[in-house]
């Protein structure tokens, strides 16, 4: 799958993959549904420890689904609900986020109980990045799943042993 963008700058990838993710509530998002399988708009709207508000959200949304970071289902339980998942492409940006996550954790005040799932996911290595991309397609793409321990499962119970002290 290509991601699409509309009336690109250059051809250079970096300037590119800015040009796709957009802002930064691009990320936050792809963030929040990574890490804290938030796959609804109530979800991500409530969830966002940075506030972002539900119009900027909407449009987001919106543009990652255009651009193809995201898809798009009806809710079967609920008729005016969605349910958003992430694509291929954006399961691939883990070793992105995982680079900014430690950049970040060495150079700005960071906090304990939001720095530790960046921190195992910095020691765990590439290894460990695969196993959780493999982990967020069995969740979102609906492949099969790899029978390994949870990568998630394991970053959330540091993330709330942390947010418990703090």
């Amino acid at each position: 799958m290509t991601i699409h963008i509309d009336d690109p700058r250059s051809g250079c990838p970096i300037n590119l993959t800015i040009q796709a993710l957009g802002d930064r509530w691009s990320l936050i998002v792809i963030r929040d549904m990574m890490f804290g399988n938030r796959r609804h708009f109530r979800e991500l709207l409530n969830g966002s420890q940075e506030g972002i508000a539900s119009n900027i959200l909407a449009d987001r949304l919106k543009k990652l689904v255009a651009a193809g970071f995201l898809a798009v289902t009806d809710d079967p339980s609920h008729k005016q609900k969605h349910i958003y998942s992430l694509t291929e492409p954006a399961i691939q940006l883990v070793p992105l986020i995982v680079q900014l996550g430690a950049w970040g954790r060495r150079h700005l005040p960071v906090t304990p109980d939001l720095a530790i799932r960046a921190q195992l996911l910095e020691e765990g290595g590439p290894e460990m990045w695969a196993d959780f991309m493999d982990e967020l397609r069995t969740l979102h793409l609906g492949t099969p799943p790899s029978g390994r321990p949870s990568v998630a499962a394991r970053l959330k119970a540091a993330y709330e042993a942390l947010s418990v002290i703090t």
